[in-house]
């Protein structure tokens, strides 16, 4: 699957799903474009990915979002495909004082981010007839914990609004998916807190809730972007991948 001189921006791509995909694109031949808040980690991934435009930003930001799309264009000078990955999660109970404070959080990262993203890149993606890959989870189909009803709400509507933005632009050749993974060993865990100890419980206990008995590795997600991005799958748009090892299954929900 050959991307030679295809221009592809990911956000979130500091560590986990979005590094590997990165990476994965820029061994193909792609020109990157790299998002993240954390520059040190942005710039560990950018030594893997060729020459890289590093874009250190906050996607909740819409200074920021707006400077993604106009240095990767002026860079590269057009846009072929757009992946969505930047997430957060965020725990909170409704009955919380903070409650709306953490949904707000959560929907401006995980859904704003991407309809402004996708609202600045697509005029360019049309141009190219490229196409769009969002980054969702399987708690867009199934509640996933206690209190996570903040992330749970934002995925859901990250992958509804997929399907609405796959119908309007289908006209224009452009292509518009998600891919709906379920756990899948990152610093997901770290980054809301966990230690290291708690993370390798949260793995092991994750594995036992898989029908395949495992957790997914961030390459595994990266190469079922590939693929839908690739032209192998020209003849899907709006749809949803799950890649979950059986999680859902175990929820009983498909």
């Amino acid at each position: 699957m050959s991307f030679q001189d295809k221009v592809v921006l990911v956000t979130g791509a500091s560590s986990g799903i979005g590094a590997a995909i990165a990476i994965k694109f820029a061994e193909e031949g792609a020109k990157v474009a790299i998002v993240g808040r954390k520059k040190q980690k942005l710039e560990e991934v950018a030594k893997k990915c060729g020459n890289p435009l590093v874009l250190v930003s906050d996607v909740s930001k819409d200074a920021d979002v707006k400077r993604i799309i106009s240095e990767t264009v002026r860079q590269f000078g057009k846009l072929d495909i757009l992946i969505n990955n930047a997430g957060i999660g965020g725990n909170v109970s409704i009955l919380a004082e903070n409650a709306m404070q953490t949904f707000d959080q959560v929907m401006a990262t995980n859904l704003r981010s991407v309809v402004y993203l996708t609202n600045l890149a697509a005029p360019h993606i049309v141009k190219t007839k490229g196409n769009i890959i969002n980054i969702s989870s399987i708690a867009a189909y199934a509640i996933v914990g206690k209190e996570t009803f903040s992330y749970c709400t934002s995925k859901a509507a990250l992958d509804h609004f997929t399907r609405a933005v796959a119908q309007e632009l289908a006209e224009s050749g452009v292509r518009v998916n998600v891919i709906n993974p379920g756990p899948v060993v990152t610093d997901f865990v770290m980054n809301m807190g966990a230690t290291a100890e708690i993370q390798d419980a949260a793995w092991k206990h994750a594995a036992t809730m898989t029908a395949l008995k495992r957790v997914s590795v961030p390459e595994e997600i990266a190469d079922l972007v590939l693929f839908t991005a690739s032209d192998k799958a020209r003849a899907i748009t709006g749809s949803s991948f799950v890649s979950d090892n059986g999680s859902l299954l175990k929820f009983g929900t498909v």
